[in-house]
């Protein structure tokens, strides 16, 4: 099916064409231009605020703090198009294409801002020693009433409660699967019209919870745009059913939190997988544990990058807290699912689903590169009959992820000291209202009482 013909799916009207940019929390921002006014866009002669690329979450571009915006004249920054990620918008009148692009200067360097040119930068890196990355992720969402808005909090499908009430834990239950089929096959329809890798669909444990397992990619960038792609396919597709679909990472207090893994393996010039204990160098995969692990707390912040992410980090829970490794073990920060031949790999699974996928990566594969420099040890492994004593922990705290974040030598070299004190400091603005705000939990938990 090609790009511009998409019958069957979309809907009637103009077709349109969107260049799109992956703002700092992963939100996509850009422009609709007429199908046949295209040519512009491929020209590079799209503009939009380079500030465009430093918004908050509440879209605010804080020129009093990064001095982006009006303190310089709020400048343009050039929109220029990744013709690979050129696909169908099959929600869209027939014929309609999105594209991702990246901010560039006018000097043609790309922004130190835009998270498409961060991973890039540190694609390089491995493109420099000869080493491609293999990265694939698996991204879970719920899917909730669409009277979220009226209500003030989100509530299961319909179909799937009892009086209003969840009918329990839906783990790989395929009833359901079943009640949702018709959305989840427009998700397969939407998927499979732009080309993404998608396999495996399961329920998870919350009610409305599922996941979507996207296939490895010898392009860690194209991984990332599959993901950020396969994020606005859900959220497109509940709409068409009348559903909301949500990536929050701790949507509701007393059900499991979404979560975001990434499998990543590492392939030489010849293909050979490096990371392949048993036909390669067997302390290799340890130490690129160990290094993924040594830099996990500075890193946080990307894995957990908003408030309510902080909310997943609960004893007891499937989100790791404790920076712990194992062969197979999904109680861990890092885990091993196979360690010999073309299939080793190591799993992250700190982040939540509310990460966004390009800083993801750049920070995974950064800690990785730590693994590949030096030898690393990851510590005691964790097995089924045997859990470490007095390991390092992630951090409970949003304000303390993000201190952490702003003060790390490591985060400078990955992402640049200009994006580290930019993410940092709109985190910080955002963690400091957060911890001002007074919640409906304080006033029924205490007003009544003091």
């Amino acid at each position: 099916m090609t790009p511009d013909k998409m019958h069957g799916i979309a809907a009637g009207g103009d077709p349109r064409i969107e260049i799109i940019l992956v703002g700092m929390n992963g939100d996509l921002r850009g422009k609709q231009i007429p199908l046949e006014a295209q040519k512009k866009i491929w020209a590079g002669e799209v503009r939009l605020p380079s500030s465009t690329q430093s918004l908050d979450i509440w879209g605010d571009d804080n020129d009093d703090i990064t001095g982006l915006s009006l303190s310089v004249g709020d400048p343009d920054g050039n929109c220029i198009p990744d013709k690979r990620s050129r696909v169908p918008m099959p929600w869209a009148p027939d014929g309609s294409i999105q594209v991702l692009a990246t901010m560039h200067e006018f000097d043609g360097t790309p922004s130190f801002m835009d998270p498409r040119a961060i991973l890039a930068a540190m694609l390089e890196r491995y493109k420099q020693r000869g080493l491609t990355p293999v990265v694939a992720t698996e991204l879970e969402f719920y899917v909730v009433e669409p009277d979220w808005r009226e209500t003030g909090h989100p509530s299961p499908p319909k179909g799937l409660t009892y009086k209003g009430e969840p009918n329990g834990f839906q783990l790989y239950d395929m009833s359901a699967v079943d009640t949702l089929d018709d959305y989840l096959q427009t998700v397969r329809a939407y998927a499979k019209a732009q080309g993404l890798p998608a396999d495996a669909t399961t329920a998870e444990f919350g009610p409305g919870q599922f996941e979507i397992n996207l296939l490895h990619r010898a392009d860690a960038l194209a991984a990332a745009d599959d993901c950020i792609y396969l994020k606005r396919i859900v959220e497109q597709a509940a709409r068409k059913h009348g559903l909301k679909s949500t990536c929050m990472a701790k949507p509701y207090s007393e059900h499991a939190g979404s979560g975001l893994h990434v499998h990543a393996s590492i392939i030489d010039r010849d293909g050979r997988n490096i990371l392949d204990a048993k036909g390669g160098e067997p302390k290799l995969l340890k130490s690129v544990c160990g290094g993924m692990l040594q830099s996990m707390r500075e890193a946080q912040l990307i894995f957990a990058p908003f408030a309510n992410s902080y909310r997943r980090f609960q004893p007891g829970s499937f989100a790791p807290v404790d920076l712990t490794w194992g062969y197979g073990h999904r109680g861990t920060a890092v885990r091993i699912p196979d360690r010999d031949g073309p299939a080793a790999r190591v799993e992250h699974r700190v982040a939540g689903a509310d990460a966004n996928p390009y800083l993801l990566l750049t920070a995974i594969l950064g800690g990785m590169l730590l693994g590949l420099d030096s030898e690393i040890d990851p510590g005691e492994e964790t097995t089924p009959s045997h859990v470490p004593e007095n390991t390092t922990q992630l951090t409970h705290d949003f304000l303390t992820a993000v201190d952490t974040f702003r003060s790390s030598p490591f985060i400078a070299d990955v992402f640049g000291q200009r994006y580290q004190q930019l993410y940092g400091d709109t985190k910080r603005k955002e963690a400091i209202t957060y911890l001002r705000t007074v919640s409906d939990f304080d006033y029924r938990t205490y007003l009544p009482r003091l």
